[in-house]
């Protein structure tokens, strides 16, 4: 088979199909590993000195937020609530005060603007170095909108009981953000959309599937539909065990799912197994004990486990089971990469 640019791969992969290799790229990679393995490197550069096969981009900036305390790292988001980020980059912010706190606040709220043109100034400059090569992915989060800036969460998992007229409103103002939002992206020229919003705990969905069908599936189901309209694939992260609500995330017409998370009890090979003709699957190298303090060798046989299990046939983007986080060692990501490239390519040779 004749060598695939990049984006050729990432999109055969994400069509089912055997490409020439199995691609590989992060969500996130931590600022300190990318200053590891290559000194002084911007994302973009790390992507191109790595050969990923995708630049992945982000909505939730810190420079779009207004700045409360910078000394104790308190923001007002774009939406509204009153969020605590540590110093560490890659932070998952602490949410202080959402946006709404009661359903009169619903009467006043106004939302923010997805027409700025100041949130698609980096990705403007991504296509322009990578458009045709790589794949240029962009995320958005509806529900963890919803859960972490709108509404406290315990609050939400309350309303979807006592009062689902409150969440359907809720539902009505991250959809009308995102169908605009999402447009704007393509026309910027994504090549990929990728939710990203977490469904579930380690043990189970965060809410029942009942709720899950009702409350989180049917702005996700848009998303995907609006993306097909236009030519170009979505995919779904989520952590946590997704088993008792995998149907209906492909019921919804995604092109892909990952990390089929390993440490909440997802098994790579079982997912193949089950939904490997409907879905492309991505994932699922520990990026916790194993890529944070594993020795190399354990690393390269992780990713020979993993390329065993999902990638006869074609249809599996082989990455780590979250992002490159900052306790991720950056030996040890280097070493799987490599092994990617090494063990990935077609024909599979590896039984």
């Amino acid at each position: 088979m004749k060598k695939l640019s990049n984006l050729e791969r990432m999109l055969t992969a994400i069509r089912r199909e055997e490409p020439d290799a199995i691609p590989t790229f992060e969500i996130d990679i931590d600022e300190r590993v990318i200053e590891a393995i290559k000194p002084g490197a911007s994302y973009e550069d790390f992507c191109e000195y790595m050969d990923l096969d995708a630049v992945c981009y982000h909505e939730t900036r810190t420079d779009q937020y207004q700045v409360i305390d910078k000394a104790k790292g308190i923001v007002r988001d774009q939406w509204g609530a009153i969020k605590q980020y540590s110093p560490v980059s890659m932070s998952v912010p602490v949410t202080l005060e959402p946006a709404i706190k009661s359903k009169e606040d619903l009467e006043s709220y106004v939302g923010p603007d997805p027409d700025l043109p100041a949130r698609f100034k980096r990705l403007e400059e991504a296509v322009k170095r990578f458009k045709g090569r790589k794949a240029i992915i962009a995320t958005v989060r509806p529900f963890a909108t919803v859960k972490d800036s709108l509404r406290a969460q315990n609050e939400l998992f309350k309303d979807m009981i006592r009062d689902p007229d409150m969440v359907d409103r809720l539902n009505q103002i991250v959809s009308d953000y995102y169908r605009r939002y999402i447009k704007n992206l393509i026309d910027v020229g994504v090549d990929i959309i990728m939710e990203t919003a977490d469904w579930a705990f380690t043990h189970g969905p965060m809410v029942s599937p009942k709720y899950t069908e009702r409350f989180i599936i049917p702005v996700f189901r848009e998303i995907v539909e609006y993306c097909h309209s236009r030519g170009v694939p979505c995919l779904k992260h989520t952590d946590g065990n997704i088993w008792e609500i995998f149907d209906m995330i492909v019921a919804t017409g995604v092109d892909g799912v990952h990390p089929i998370d390993p440490l909440a009890g997802m098994d790579l090979g079982e997912a193949k197994a089950k939904y490997g003709d409907k879905v492309c699957l991505l994932g699922n190298v520990d990026c916790g004990n194993l890529l944070s303090w594993g020795t190399k060798e354990e690393v390269r046989e992780a990713v020979k486990d993993c390329i065993r299990k999902a990638g006869k046939g074609g249809g599996y983007i082989c990455m780590s089971s979250n992002s490159i986080h900052g306790a991720v060692s950056p030996e040890n990501y280097a070493e799987m990469v490599r092994a990617i490239r090494e063990y990935g390519r077609y024909p599979l040779s590896l039984d």
